[in-house]
């Protein structure tokens, strides 16, 4: 394999967004172990959803972890963007299936009437990664802007994502738990699979950021 020489300044940045990664991994591990036990707890479709979409996550997190290393390295440019897109496309796989998974549950829980109880768990889970993920985004998007790297951009655009569902799961878990509405559960999960479908279909374009 070839080697590429990169600059101090450069290296200084790819090994900042090295931390970001490995906090984002070891957060998306962490949030996806509680959600997905609260979830099922408590019968809630939405937030076994987000617990599913942390794991997915935690994948695309790992990509890019061995994407910086390896420049870090000083491996060769071109294969790096090689395997990325293959990697790439797999994540996006992986959305879709979960996507399908998510609407089939919430479609199948709305015809049964099925009731989840509250989830305390689940609110205060929800409303950290509000606050985690928002921060995150934007300093992979800093770092992957001052690199030029299209990978970090678009995993900072997947992390903003991780904000949306935060914020829908949040909402369906609240109304549930404050107003009663059982049904805004299963609400909650379908706009998590319309949200996902979207990640989905932009890993496998390999969209940028504008």
């Amino acid at each position: 394999m070839t080697s590429t020489a990169i600059g101090p300044e450069r290296r200084g940045l790819v090994r900042r967004g090295l931390r970001l990664e490995y906090l984002t991994v070891g957060w998306n591990v962490l949030e996806g172990f509680v959600a997905v036990v609260a979830g099922m707890a408590s019968g809630s479709v939405a937030l076994v959803g987000f617990g599913l979409d942390s794991f997915v996550e935690t994948i695309s997190g790992a990509v890019l972890i061995w994407r910086l290393r390896e420049e870090d390295r000083g491996a060769d440019p071109e294969r790096i963007e090689q395997v990325e897109r293959r990697a790439e496309r797999l994540v996006g796989v992986a959305f879709l299936l979960l996507a399908a998974y998510v609407a089939v549950e919430a479609v199948m829980s709305l015809l049964a009437g099925d009731t989840p109880e509250a989830s305390p768990v689940g609110i205060v889970l929800t409303t950290v990664s509000i606050a985690v993920m928002v921060w995150l985004a934007a300093a992979k998007l800093g770092v992957g802007q001052a690199l030029g790297s299209r990978a970090l951009i678009a995993d900072s655009r997947q992390t903003r994502a991780c904000w949306y569902l935060s914020m829908v799961t949040l909402a369906g878990l609240a109304a549930n738990a404050v107003a009663g509405w059982w049904w805004a559960d299963a609400v909650a999960a379908l706009a998590i699979a319309v949200l996902l479908v979207r990640e989905g279909l932009e890993a496998l374009r390999g969209e940028e950021d504008d």
